[in-house]
């Protein structure tokens, strides 16, 4: 059996007396000497640790070789180069007036075969058409002067052909000419020999040639100069009444350090590139200096001789944004 026992008014008056000092007391609990610790006590600077472990890491990540050369992540040294003022003018592809023929019937008469199309490359002395001759009542064979490829085919069989009438059109497309038509002030800084990238409009596919000479006169149309090149197109890839773009070179100057601006990529608002150190590639921060088509300078931010990404750098760009969202989150 439990036994309760009776408490009094003036027992409790006692208790509470005797209360009274112990809540003056000082407290030393845990609670009360973390109040007063200090605004950098070691405890917050642990926690700031560890947010700056997460950014330093958000600018930097690490890709195995294999996969870097699966995803196509080509690098470079940085080194010093020049960087060219350039010019960007249009131009138009035309076949070389020593590479055009025109097939004609020397005598006249009906047409009784043609043995080629538009589109067929034929060589030097195969035979084009076959005409029954007015005169001799026999047939002749009519010749390609020139190898080429037939533009045009202006003859059908049957067809009484005249004397001297043109029956094809042929070219040697392997060879063609560039014509420049540059504009205003532009014109004086074009000489030959100075080198032009041409860049055809379609797929943007780039070939290297040098101006040939600048013509005297003025296209009649248009009121431009225009410098000529010779472009090859032994590959057939370049077509004839083509337009092109094209950039001149009219100067170089010498940089300490360059890299291709396939390099470059922009993060927060900032140029950047990527260092390779091993496994490992770095985000630099870059201060750029001048540029032409092809590579910028590089003030600040790399030094000669680091390896510097330029093929795929949007793929470290990607990572290293996506390991910075998921540090967000």
């Amino acid at each position: 059996m439990r036994t309760f026992h009776r408490v009094t008014a003036a027992s409790l008056a006692l208790v509470l007396l005797l209360g009274l000092p112990a809540c003056n007391a000082p407290s030393t609990t845990p609670a009360a000497d973390m109040t007063d610790a200090p605004a950098d006590a070691p405890a917050d600077a642990h926690a700031d640790d560890g947010h700056a472990d997460e950014a330093h890491a958000d600018d930097a990540t690490t890709i195995a070789a294999d996969i870097a050369d699966d995803v196509g992540i080509r690098v470079a040294p940085a080194a010093a180069g020049t960087i060219a003022d350039q010019h960007e003018v249009q131009g138009l592809l035309t076949t070389l007036e020593s590479g055009n023929a025109r097939v004609t019937a020397r005598f006249p008469g009906p047409i009784r075969r043609l043995h080629a199309e538009v589109g067929d490359r034929v060589r030097a002395g195969q035979a084009l058409a076959t005409i029954e001759s007015n005169l001799s009542l026999s047939t002749y064979t009519v010749a390609a002067p020139i190898t080429g490829t037939v533009l045009a085919r202006n003859a059908s069989v049957g067809q009484s052909a005249g004397e001297g009438a043109v029956l094809y059109e042929i070219a040697d497309l392997s060879t063609l000419w560039v014509d420049l038509h540059v504009f205003g002030r532009d014109a004086e800084h074009l000489a030959a020999g100075s080198p032009v990238t041409i860049s055809r409009l379609g797929d943007g596919a780039t070939a290297d040639t040098r101006i040939d000479r600048v013509l005297p006169g003025t296209a009649t149309a248009s009121q431009s100069t225009i410098a000529r090149a010779t472009l090859d197109n032994a590959d057939g890839q370049w077509r004839p009444g083509s337009a092109v773009r094209a950039m001149v070179t009219v100067s170089t100057q010498p940089a300490d350090l360059v890299v291709p601006l396939t390099a470059l990529q922009q993060m927060d608002g900032r140029d950047v590139v990527f260092v390779r150190e091993g496994d490992r590639y770095e985000k630099r921060t870059v201060t750029l200096g001048r540029r032409d088509a092809r590579q910028v300078e590089i003030v600040e931010g790399v030094a000669v001789g680091e390896e510097v990404v330029i093929a795929q750098s949007y793929t470290i760009k990607a990572d290293l944004e996506k390991a910075g969202a998921g540090h967000a989150h």
